[in-house]
């Protein structure tokens, strides 16, 4: 008869053969090899940028999008009611490349009820650019700073494919302790959740997106119904991206080392609080997908390890076998960070650290304080109820 030790081996290794042959081969870390399209000069892309507060960072940015090679692209920046010169910066950025006649800064109107603000910072900025009748929308962020070839690369992806949203995973600051211990693990976790080659299967109805960097057919954002039918989500891109999929559109995703995200988290709490401003709204705000993701993930990474102190042969056997799946399948992402092997090692520790932030995010969420970023709160019970039946 089997003993509980040696049961829970066996789920642990299921669990992890599973992860490495039958969920996309997420774990295959390939950044993408910045070749532009030979010819650009007739690519209609414009750029949407919403920004709040971020004159320390938008100055880089703006320079970034405004130094594409092979493309002439207007800037719209949207101004989401900035307190610290953010627009001023922006346009000082512009002046110095001799291009603000590329930059628009658009002053965002105040937030509508069911509209979650980067959302409405977003609808606004598309607006403004659809006068210019443009083929694609560059959607980026305002702590992004984009390879100069990221847009001419992202055009030949969706060409090729042909695709209708194609976005890149920008490669994220990754310096301090905490960011080493947590970022290269969030990487690796959003591609288990969203493997890219089950986004590029028209016939799977998995659907992600990198909001940082997506590069989006005008088209296909019109035949999906825009973006007022998921105005209230606060995981924006890959809300986006299943409404595109939805829509017939077709998704591609991948990792660049190009274009990088210049948000620094120098410490504990503020990854804390990154994830978990979503994280419940990622399980639709279930109590009982939280308690099935809690034990999902202490099956998956916590018990590997533990089962080396059962001080049973088999049960040792079965951990040790699934902890170094684990770390073979964690270690494409740690060497994408130039990190020492060594961090493989982590991924119980950085689990662990989610599984609790996780927690946070439905702790805050039932006290009213859900999706709460530089001052809002936006995941509130009874915006998501209004929302929900706009999105269907």
């Amino acid at each position: 008869m089997l003993t509980l030790a040696v049961t829970l081996g066996v789920i642990s290794a299921a669990i992890w053969i599973y992860l490495l042959l039958a969920r996309g081969f997420f774990w295959r870390v390939n950044p993408r090899e910045l070749t532009p399209m030979r010819e650009t000069p007739s690519l209609r892309v414009a750029a949407v940028v919403p920004a709040r507060d971020e004159a320390a960072l938008i100055g880089m940015v703006v320079g970034g999008l405004l130094s594409q090679q092979g493309v002439r692209m207007p800037v719209f920046l949207v101004d989401d009611g900035s307190s610290d010169g953010t627009a001023e910066s922006a346009r000082a950025a512009a002046g110095k490349l001799g291009k603000s006649d590329l930059l628009t800064i658009v002053a965002s109107g105040p937030l509508p009820s069911g509209w979650t603000g980067k959302l409405w910072a977003l609808q606004q900025g598309i607006a403004r650019a659809q006068q210019l009748h443009p083929e694609w929308l560059l959607l980026a962020d305002a702590d992004v700073l984009q390879g100069e070839n990221t847009v001419s690369t992202l055009a030949g992806i969706a060409e090729q494919g042909p695709f209708d949203m194609a976005s890149f995973m920008v490669r994220l600051h990754c310096a301090s302790p905490a960011e080493k211990l947590l970022i290269p693990a969030f990487v690796y976790f959003f591609f288990k959740l969203y493997p890219p080659a089950w986004i590029q299967n028209a016939t799977n109805h998995t659907a992600g997106a990198a909001g940082g960097c997506v590069l989006l057919r005008t088209s296909a954002l019109e035949r999906a119904g825009g973006l007022e039918r998921i105005r209230g989500e606060i995981i924006d891109d890959c809300s986006l991206a299943r409404l595109v999929k939805r829509g017939g559109g077709r998704l591609w995703l991948g990792l660049t080392q190009e274009s990088c995200s210049l948000r620094e988290y120098d410490s504990f709490s503020a990854i804390e609080h990154m994830i978990s401003r979503t994280a419940f709204s990622q399980l639709n705000h279930s109590g009982l997908l939280l308690l099935g993701t809690i034990v999902g993930m202490v099956l998956t990474y916590l018990l590997p390890p533990l089962l080396l102190f059962s001080g049973s042969r088999v049960p040792i056997f079965l951990g040790a076998a699934a902890w170094a799946v684990m770390m073979a399948t964690y270690f494409g992402t740690v060497r994408y960070y130039r990190l020492s092997p060594l961090w493989a090692l982590t991924l119980p520790l950085a689990a662990l650290f989610y599984m609790a932030a996780t927690i946070h995010s439905a702790l805050k969420y039932w006290m009213g304080a859900g999706g709460e970023w530089k001052g809002r709160v936006q995941d509130l019970s009874a915006q998501r109820g209004h929302t929900t039946s706009g999105a269907d």
